[in-house]
């Protein structure tokens, strides 16, 4: 991808005022959080301020923070090998003096959340310069009265707070997030044929900009001519599926019908920040029908039903 430009993002009220802010904060060193759906564009945004701040040419490291308490714990802190007993540099020290994104950060485990927040305000100690931004899906303020997310690191990032509005909500965007994605992915000039844009338009973006690209990168493929069709354009519930899949921290297996039912009802609260009315309209199902699954799956103990709210 090129160096990223303001136009990249759309030209919605709500996604213009968003990146306004994030240029503002490019130039402090302030820690960021950014919110919004999966697939919506929080690490893109993450990648903007960086281009846009002093640390253009420092580091930019990125921790998913979803991948297991023990790893990502590594990857930010680092390690020491067993075998060599040599000390692995985790992405505090390797970004120094640039920017670490903490990707999914509502999934620290809570005693990792309170080790990290006194870690971050002794980095001056450490001589390590870093700008810290985060990324989520959920409500943090929810979470920090619910007693899941440490208060002090909540305080420490929400200062600086910017929140991206879905793709399905700012359809006058969808052309020109569409145009950008094509520049960014083929080379030469392709355009969007009237009907394929209609289709693109209607469509209902569940994962955003990222399910967005995942359509237009796979439409793209084996495409050879300077308009794009509505014949050649690869959409619906296939894709949809893809884009679960490649994000699925659980990897790609067999599973038995029922764990993928738990798996699917699971990435729909994720995605909707735990909003029950919203996951039941994308599962297709009734709140109540969704309400019992999540009772059920409450006694048989699985943890992510056990700790909903």
């Amino acid at each position: 991808m090129n160096t990223l430009t303001a136009e990249y993002f759309g030209q919605d009220p709500k996604i213009v005022k968003a990146v306004k802010v994030a240029r503002n904060v490019a130039v402090t060193k302030v820690p960021v959080l950014v919110v919004g759906e999966a697939g919506v564009g929080k690490k893109t945004l993450a990648k903007f301020i960086h281009e846009n701040s002093t640390r253009a040419n420092k580091p930019f490291v990125t921790v998913d923070c979803g991948t297991g308490s023990t790893q990502v714990e590594n990857e930010i802190l680092g390690y020491r090998e067993a075998e060599s007993g040599r000390f692995v540099k985790g992405a505090l020290e390797n970004a120094n003096g640039g920017t670490v994104v903490l990707v999914n950060i509502d999934a620290l485990e809570e005693d990792f959340q309170k080790k990290l927040h006194k870690i971050l305000g002794e980095l001056d100690d450490y001589d390590i310069d870093l700008r810290i931004i985060a990324t989520t899906t959920k409500n943090l303020s929810k979470l920090v009265g619910a007693g899941r997310f440490y208060r002090g690191l909540y305080t420490n990032l929400s200062n600086n707070s910017i929140t991206l509005t879905p793709l399905r909500e700012r359809i006058n965007d969808i052309e020109v997030v569409a145009n950008n994605i094509i520049k960014d992915c083929f080379e030469g000039s392709v355009s969007i044929e009237e009907a394929a844009l209609q289709k693109l338009v209607t469509h209902y973006w569940t994962h955003n900009v990222k399910e967005l690209k995942a359509v237009l990168e796979s439409s793209l493929v084996n495409f050879d001519g300077d308009v794009l069709s509505e014949e050649q354009l690869e959409i619906g519930e296939k894709k949809v599926v893809n884009v679960i899949s490649e994000e699925d921290s659980e990897g790609i297996r067999l599973m038995s019908l029922k764990e993928a039912e738990r798996l699917l009802i699971k990435k729909a609260l994720v995605h909707t920040s735990e909003n029950r009315t919203q996951a039941a309209k994308i599962l297709g199902v009734s709140i109540r029908t969704l309400r019992n699954k999540i009772n059920e799956y409450r006694t048989e103990g699985n943890s992510y039903f056990v700790n909903l709210r």
